[in-house]
Formats: C-alpha cells, sequence, structure tokens
C-alpha cells in the first residue's frame, strides 16, 4: 500500500459512508486527497466534518453531474476512486430518473474527465446488487446481472459504460463491487444501524422489513482495504472484481446477534413501508471472494462479530447517535 505515497488521490462520494474511511485510509498512507462533497449552500461536507484537517486533504464542493466540473476537478490526478452515487434503494422506486442522472451519467463523465486528462488508474464502484437474488451461490463475478430494482439498473448502466471505456479507449479502469458493507457512519436506512440506533435510542420494539433475505456484510474498513488493493494492482484492469467476506447471513440472525452483543430484550414489529415489492426483493447475497484474493491476496480482516463490536461502539457515543434520526424511517 506504500505506492500510494505522494500519489495525488480524487475521491468523489468522499462525503459519504464509505468514501470517508477511503479519505482517511489513503490519508494514513501518505496520498495527497481531493475529497468531493456534493454541493450545498450550507457549505457542509457530510462525513468529512469528522476527519481532522490534514495538509494533504483538500475538500472541493460540486457534482459529478456536471461533466466540465468533472473534468476540471480531475487535472493533475494520478488515481481516482468515484464513489459518488444515489444508493438508497427504495427512493429509487420514487425518483428513479436521478439514479440515471447521477450513477449513469456520472460515471459517463468521470470516465471521459479520467481519459482526457490521462489519469493513471480509475477504480469505478459498483454494487453487489446487481447481481440481484442468486442464481448460484457463492456470486462471482460471471453471475448474471439483474436489474430488480431502479437503482440496481443505473448500477448496471454505470458497469457497462465504464468497461466500455477500457474496451473502446483502452482506460486503466478497475470496477470494485463491493457487497453489504456495514459500520460506523452508515446512513439508518440500512438494516444494521437500523437496529443499533433503535436499540441504543432505548426502543422496546424495533421496526423492520423483511428478515429473511441473506447477505454477505463486510466491515467498512475490509471494503477500503480491498478499493485499495485494487488500485495498487494492474492485474486488476478491465475487470469487474468482488469485494466481499465469502459468509452469509440472515437479517435475522443479524437482528438476534446485535440484540445478544446489545444485551437487549427488544422485539421485532414488522414495517410495511420497509418491505420491498415482491420482484424487487433481493432475496440472497453471497459474495465469492476468490477473485480479489488471486489478484491481490485480499483477505478480511473483521469477521461479522468483530466489526458489529465497533460498530456498536461507535453508535453508543452520544455524539455520533445525536446524529441520527431513530423514530424516523429514511428511504
Amino acid at each position: 500500500m506504500n505506492s500510494y505515497k505522494g500519489k495525488k488521490v480524487l475521491i468523489t462520494g468522499a462525503d459519504g459512508f464509505i468514501g470517508s474511511h477511503l479519505t482517511e485510509m489513503l490519508l494514513g498512507h501518505g496520498a495527497k486527497v481531493r475529497a468531493l462533497s456534493f454541493y450545498n449552500p450550507f457549505n457542509y461536507w457530510g462525513w468529512l466534518e469528522d476527519i481532522p484537517q490534514n495538509d494533504n486533504l483538500e475538500i472541493v464542493s460540486g457534482d459529478v453531474r456536471d461533466a466540465g466540473f468533472c473534468q476540471k476537478i480531475s487535472q493533475d490526478i494520478d488515481i481516482i476512486f468515484h464513489l459518488a452515487a444515489l444508493i438508497s434503494i427504495p427512493y429509487s422506486y420514487v425518483a428513479p430518473n436521478s439514479y440515471i442522472d447521477t450513477n449513469v451519467k456520472g460515471t459517463l463523465n468521470m470516465c471521459q474527465a479520467a481519459l482526457n486528462n490521462k489519469v493513471e488508474r480509475i477504480i469505478v464502484t459498483s454494487t453487489s446488487e446487481v447481481y440481484g437474488t442468486a442464481r448460484y451461490v457463492p456470486i462471482d463475478e460471471k453471475h448474471p446481472l439483474q436489474a430488480q430494482s431502479p437503482y440496481s439498473a443505473s448500477k448496471i448502466g454505470a458497469d457497462a459504460i465504464a468497461l466500455s471505456f477500457y474496451n473502446a479507449f483502452n482506460l486503466p479502469l478497475t470496477i470494485a463491487r463491493p457487497f453489504n458493507t456495514y459500520g460506523p457512519r452508515q446512513s439508518a436506512r440500512a438494516v444494521i444501524p437500523t437496529i443499533i440506533t433503535q436499540i441504543a435510542a432505548g426502543k422496546k420494539q424495533i421496526k423492520l422489513g423483511d428478515l429473511s433475505p441473506t447477505r454477505d456484510f463486510n466491515y467498512v474498513k475490509d471494503t477500503c482495504k480491498g478499493f485499495l488493493l485494487l488500485g495498487n494492482h494492474d492485474e486488476t484492469i478491465g475487470k469487474a472484481v468482488n469485494i466481499g467476506s465469502n459468509y452469509e447471513i440472515s437479517v435475522h440472525d443479524t437482528l438476534y446477534l446485535i440484540k445478544e452483543l446489545m444485551n437487549s430484550d427488544v422485539e421485532f414489529v414488522l414495517d410495511e413501508q420497509r418491505i420491498r415489492p415482491k420482484n424487487s426483493e433481493v432475496l440472497r447475497l453471497w459474495c465469492d471472494n476468490t477473485k480479489i484474493n488471486k489478484l491481490t491476496g485480499f483477505k478480511p480482516e473483521y469477521d461479522i462479530r468483530k466489526g458489529l463490536i465497533e460498530t456498536i461502539k461507535w453508535f453508543n457515543e452520544k455524539q455520533n447517535l445525536d446524529k441520527y434520526k431513530a423514530d424516523i424511517y429514511n428511504m
């Protein structure tokens, strides 16, 4: 990882959950980071607000939907980690056009900018949701792609645009395809922080959707380590590569593990608004991480119990929990 020392790195979506952790990790490796925060008139930098000032950190505000802006921020950059995206599945049912604009066109703009500015490497962020409900397990990169929500459709489109730039223009590009990431700073729209924040807020009953789906949960530091390894190995260029633990657990079992770790006797209550449409729910995700292991030597450092302990510890700190609205369902 020392190859990042002194490198000029652009991270889009740096103000988000994974992006802010990736920013911290790259700064720790001595990179000079230009961190993109989504523009807003309040000059609020999201989770980048929690990162201490660093002489190697430059925060810029803007929007990947603007092609000219993408060209500007990609100048004098060695490596791009493109994470900026709309990611909430329920909101994609309400505003699908926004997902095409941000996820597909935003990826097009970043790939074009990387090409024009002769960037050494670009890592484009995909998602395990592109696979849909597993047709076989564990899911390797040859698994069919299934658009079960406007969100996953937009990410399938973004992946295709990105790979076309490798095939047509030889852009040195890798598709990073993380499975379900969790940890400090994650939005409460996701199931693990939803459970933790409601228990930490003292709820006796917690509202959740379907408990039967399975996921391959990955602690955020492992996911970020996967990103850095992908950007550090030329063997990954032109490929889509899973980042996951090769461990499957149901939402039900995750709930009861969190209850155990938090010494809680909270009861589960079904919240109908959290139920996805029948054909849209992804029922099973389980990562085959053979490819990333062979190409980069990647191995997760956190099992589900260790990662949850770290996550619970962070959410239990009052200044962190106060940033969440446990009573409100966030799409």
